[in-house]
């Protein structure tokens, strides 16, 4: 069989290139215009390939990641090729497998996966069993969207639990058990409110874990349905069940018999999808390249066919940028040229696919379309044949080529494969396109064909592209410029870093965020507090002038508001049927339908999308398909709070002592900074912990409330020192945002480090755990009149316990312990203080006992001096004593 020599000897220019893959680093030998997606793509791609043992060529060396994995699955098809017998010998397979690989590095093609057979059986509506069928398909996958998200919020729960065992310090048992662990109980009783079951609480209890990793469902086959056109069209008795099944989105509903069937077909084809642009380049607009890489492939794909279908899909791709790049505007000359382009693919693969039957013998077990392919390309040749009289021919060729058998049961002409897509270079033509730069960066631009439709029609397309990318400069803009900004106190510093950050932003606010303006700029030159959301919007500017703005700096999303569109060009972009027109121009030259998917939207109701059903069958659709978009992500109801407050049953106010004291007030604001006095009071405690020397610098507001904390151990080393005072100011700023002290002080009691032990210097606090537990300890004890935290008491007991009392002591002059500097000389005369942390010599007792002896008589130790003489005060007996 014949095989195109030409593409063996393409010449195709290739780079070093490092690609980051999921879980390696692939270092490959690419063509050079490949972005790192596309490379990796296909590198994808091939990970999912079989190939024969020991297939590698000429091209494999030993560059195994991209060109010795291309070179192998081709080695692999040329031999299966033989096997079939549609090859003359290791000649033809050589040349066949070399053209393989040139092709797909070119950019020219792009192979998918050979397609295993699944299970799509063609349905009917006249059977009641296909009724039912549909019905409960409609209901398994409704309860299965329903679900999802609460088995998910279930196993998160689950998870929880066993976190909340491992969390947990103590035997095992213990931590087990929900009324020993009350974070464990509280896990629980979450996991059991999210349907969750005992036993399966349980098992999380014992350490089972479940995986939150996305599970990929089973993917169901399409459900093929046949119904009648009028029927449809009318709004028929299964209107509303077609309408929920065209809800779930594997709904392919065809209006003819032969339709469905070519549908099922091409579920199950072997696919390649053709980079039109990129061919008619580089064949000048000669179609003999195109008509060589058609015979080439569908060769090829004959030996990746793992169906018994042997049907085949020549994908069409980048239809709209060949209308684009060719200057196409009238709609005879977009028919004429897509008609063209289709009738050679199609007449190709039909001659070819019937000499693969001469040679190879026909498909078998497979039944061929009811509509015979040589009446529809003999239609397609009377039509084609008005304007183009030898592509009138071939088809004409071709349908007697046929007529005597063929390889394949149904070829078609359409590919919707986004990662097919992806690695051919193709897509859905908009303005804006990316390319990658040689450092890896990727960078908007406008489309190259369609920059080039806009100079063929007279237009400018340096200034179509100022107009969707932006200038990326505020110079000379309206509404926000230099001029505006410099009034405010900006300088030439933050302008240049402004500017800088235009190149890479998408939104306007972002070039003046906090990542890009010193954060004291912001609050000493401008007055708004640093991290504020929308600066330009406190700055006093405008909606209007803000986004006129942005959209001098930064763009357009697309071209629809550019004035200066060539009006030839303006009616076909605007259009937005422009690309499922061009599909339906080339369907009548495909066997199998266009099954690309209409996007409905995800809150279609049933009657709504059986509308649309009837709006498709009016229109003379070979088959439509609908698919809902996702829903958005968040909440998307607004519930009312039904939860009654519970009743609280008042509880009598114990009588407690009322002590003057400063406390946290409570107070619902506004979550911003509450800045400190510049001169503010304060009071400083030395103490030592465990021997190490701590002081405490408080800082307040003028009512009397903590707003900062300094903490100085000099004595310690520089790292220890430093993590301190940083520490210190992340308190300070907490607690100028508004943290209670309390939260803090629960916080950090009773954490466990050295230093710790001892406490001297503090007349409230003799012991702590570490420097924080001292530390908020004793802003507790002061602050908060946490009396509990302290550990010390201030008075002497006797043994008794009722404490001797104290005598009235001389007031201390206030001048110890208000500032004089601080009060500036402000401070009366007569202002007192209470004594305290005083050091007092214990006075003697005037009434303390002395030292009594044994009595001799009845040897109680209370025998005591009397005068001259000794008396027991036990017994009376008076006694002498010598030496």
């Amino acid at each position: 069989m014949h095989i195109p020599t030409r593409f063996a000897t393409l010449d195709i220019a290739l780079e070093r290139r490092v690609i980051d893959r999921a879980d390696t680093v692939a270092d490959v030998l690419a063509p050079a215009g490949w972005t790192d997606v596309r490379i990796e793509a296909w590198l994808d791609w091939l990970d999912d390939q079989v190939f024969e043992p020991g297939n590698t060529g000429p091209l494999a060396t030993g560059d195994r990641p991209l060109l010795g994995g291309l070179d192998a699955w081709a080695q692999t098809l040329a031999g299966r090729c033989i096997d079939l017998g549609l090859l003359d010998g290791p000649s033809e397979a050589q040349t066949l497998a070399q053209g393989l690989v040139q092709t797909m590095l070119c950019g020219l093609v792009a192979p998918g996966i050979g397609a295993v057979e699944p299970d799509c059986p063609v349905l009917t509506l006249v059977d009641p069993a296909n009724v039912r069928l549909i019905e409960a398909r409609i209901a398994a996958r409704h309860l299965a969207s329903a679900t999802s998200g609460v088995v998910e919020a279930a196993a998160r729960a689950l998870n929880a639990v066993a976190d909340a065992v491992d969390r947990c310090e103590g035997p095992r048992g213990e931590c087990a058990t929900p009324r020993k662990n009350p974070a464990l109980a509280r896990a629980a009783l979450k996991a059991r409110q999210t349907g969750a079951s005992d036993a399966a609480i349980l098992k999380a209890m014992g350490g089972e874990r479940l995986s939150l990793d996305p599970a990929v469902p089973p993917v169901d086959p399409p459900l093929v349905l046949v119904a009648n056109r009028e029927a449809v069209a009318a709004g028929g008795p299964h209107s509303e069940l077609l309408g929920r099944a065209a809800l779930n989105g594997d709904l392919v509903l065809a209006f003819d018999a032969a339709d469905g069937e070519a549908a099922g077909l091409h579920l199950r084809a072997t696919t390649v999808l053709l980079n039109l642009p990129v061919i008619l380049r580089a064949g000048d607009g000669s179609h003999d390249i195109l008509s060589d890489l058609v015979r080439l492939w569908t060769v090829a794909l004959a030996a990746a066919d793992r169906s018994a279908s042997h049907a085949l899909r020549l994908g069409l791709g980048g239809l709209a940028d060949v209308v684009l790049g060719e200057g196409l505007t009238t709609a005879t000359a977009i028919e004429h040229r897509l008609s063209q382009i289709a009738g050679t693919v199609i007449a190709t693969a039909q001659i070819a696919s019937a000499e693969m039957a001469t040679l190879g013998g026909s498909s078998e077990g497979v039944d061929p379309l009811p509509e015979d392919a040589a009446e529809r390309l003999l239609r397609q040749a009377g039509t084609v044949g008005q304007f183009d009289a030898s592509l009138s021919s071939r088809l004409q060729d071709a349908a007697g080529a046929i007529s005597r058998g063929r390889w394949h049961s149904a070829i078609g002409l359409f590919v919707d494969d986004p990662e097919q897509a992806l690695r051919a270079g193709t897509g859905a033509v908009s303005a804006r396109d990316l390319y990658q730069t040689r450092d890896g960066e990727i960078v908007p631009c406008l489309r190259a064909t369609l920059a080039r439709a806009i100079r063929a029609h007279g237009g400018d397309d340096e200034a179509a592209e100022r107009h969707l990318l932006g200038r990326r400069t505020l110079l000379d803009a309206p509404g926000i410029n230099h001029a505006a900004l410099q009034a405010l106190g900006f300088t030439a510093i933050e302008l240049d870093a402004v500017e800088s950050a235009l190149n890479s932003v998408q939104r306007l606010d972002d070039a003046f965020g906090p990542l890009v303006l010193d954060p004291g700029f912001v609050r000493d030159v401008l007055d708004i507090e640093a991290g504020e959301a929308d600066l330009l919007a406190l700055l006093g500017f405008e909606d209007e002038a803000i986004a006129a703005a942005e959209a001098y700096a930064l763009g357009h999303p697309d071209l629809t508001a550019w004035s200066d569109m060539p009006a030839s060009l303006r009616a076909w972009l605007d259009d937005p049927e422009r690309e499922p027109s061009l599909r339906r121009l080339i369907e009548p030259f495909s066997e199998t339908p266009d099954l690309a998917p209409r996007a409905i939207d995800w809150a279609c109701t049933p009657a709504q999308a059986a509308r649309l059903l009837g709006e498709a069958a009016r229109q003379n659709h070979r088959v439509v398909r609908l698919v809902p978009t996702s829903p958005p992500p968040g909440p998307l109801l607004d519930l009312p709070d039904t939860v009654a407050p519970a009743v609280s049953v008042p509880r009598p106010e114990p009588t407690v002592r009322t002590v003057e004291k400063v406390i946290e007030r409570v107070v619902e604001r506004d979550r911003k900074r509450r800045k400190l006095p510049d001169r503010r009071k304060g009071y400083i405690q030395k103490a030592a912990v465990g021997g190490h020397k701590v002081y405490i610098h408080t800082g307040e507001y003028d009512d009397g409330e903590l707003g900062e904390i300094f903490i100085d151990m000099h004595k310690e080393g520089a790292a220890f020192r430093s993590l301190m005072n940083n520490f210190a100011i992340a308190i300070s700023i907490g607690l100028q945002y508004g943290v209670p002290l309390d939260e803090f002080v629960d916080a950090f009691v009773f954490t466990r480090f050295e230093p710790a032990g001892r406490v001297t210097g503090n007349d409230s606090i003799r012991s702590a755990t570490s420097i924080l537990d001292y530390i908020f300890r004793e802003l507790g004890v002061s602050y908060l009149d946490r009396t509990e935290l302290a550990n010390a008491d201030p008075d002497h007991l006797n043994a008794d316990g009722l404490g001797a009392g104290t005598d009235d002591v001389e007031a201390v002059p206030a001048a110890r312990f208000i500032s004089k500097g601080f009060a500036r000389g402000a401070a009366p005369d007569n202002l007192v203080v209470l004594p305290f942390g005083q050091r007092r010599e214990p006075e003697a007792s005037a009434n303390a006992p002395t030292h009594a002896d044994a009595c001799p008589s009845c040897g109680d130790f209370a025998l005591q001096q009397r005068g001259a003489g000794w008396i027991c005060d036990a017994c009376g007996v008076a006694t002498s004593r010598s030496g």
